[in-house]
């Protein structure tokens, strides 16, 4: 089964209820759409972490958020082929994948695109308080041309991104000590082409924290679905 959910922050309380809930098995699938927090501090704790994680019945499928480290910056992470995409991951993990922006997996039968990355507003606040913040965290041009070039060629069913297009933005979730004309937002900006050219079935993207459903978008949070396939 392919399950999905939006961003954990590194608290996967509600991944492992469900996991002693359902008669889960490392074939079954949950797609984490970003912001999964199992590369966030680095060194021990995330070890430690994953550790833990490696113990799940389950296969964990991230998607890139803008709380976490790129696989491709931390030596431990190698390639591997897997449901007809490249995916990160660590050889002592081996059921913790993360997904390669513009790659496309085949997940239930579905072809599904993986887009990740956003800007994050709290990005002064963790600076200044010594937190983890890359500046890598939205997709570089690379990744971009990457995506409209596989788009153009391929047609997919799903699209998995983290954050959503300019024209879906749930603005009734904002924070309103947050200045957003101070928000780079030219991610969501280029999401919007991606939305108006790309034929697709169904979005799915996390990072607002808030559970909503307009057009054939879908934000996700604490909640856990089994994905339309």
């Amino acid at each position: 089964m392919i399950y999905i959910t939006g961003d954990t922050h590194g608290n996967f309380c509600r991944i492992k209820s469900f996991c002693m809930n359902h008669p889960t098995t490392t074939e079954d699938v949950m797609i984490i759409l970003g912001d999964a927090g199992i590369n966030y501090y680095g060194g021990a704790k995330d070890s430690k972490l994953k550790h833990k994680l490696s113990k799940l019945p389950l296969t964990l499928f991230c998607i890139h958020g803008n709380h976490e480290m790129r696989p491709h910056t931390i030596p431990s992470y190698e390639k591997r082929e897997w449901n007809g995409g490249m995916v990160w991951y660590e050889k002592q993990y081996p059921n913790i994948l993360f997904a390669i922006d513009g790659e496309i997996y085949n997940l239930g039968g579905r072809k599904c695109i993986a887009i990740g990355g956003a800007y994050s507003v709290d990005k002064e606040w963790r600076i200044l308080r010594g937190y983890g913040w890359w500046d890598n965290e939205q997709p570089s041009e690379e990744i971009k041309k990457k995506v409209e070039s596989v788009l153009s060629e391929k047609k997919v069913d799903i699209i998995l991104s983290h954050t959503c297009p300019l024209k879906y933005e749930p603005v009734e979730v904002f924070l309103p000590f947050i200045n957003q004309s101070m928000v780079d937002k030219t991610t969501e900006q280029w999401l919007d082409k991606i939305e108006e050219t790309t034929e697709y079935a169904k979005w799915y993207c996390g990072h607002y924290h808030t559970t909503k459903k307009i057009d054939k978008l879908q934000f996700m949070f604490e909640d856990i679905e089994e994905m339309q396939t």
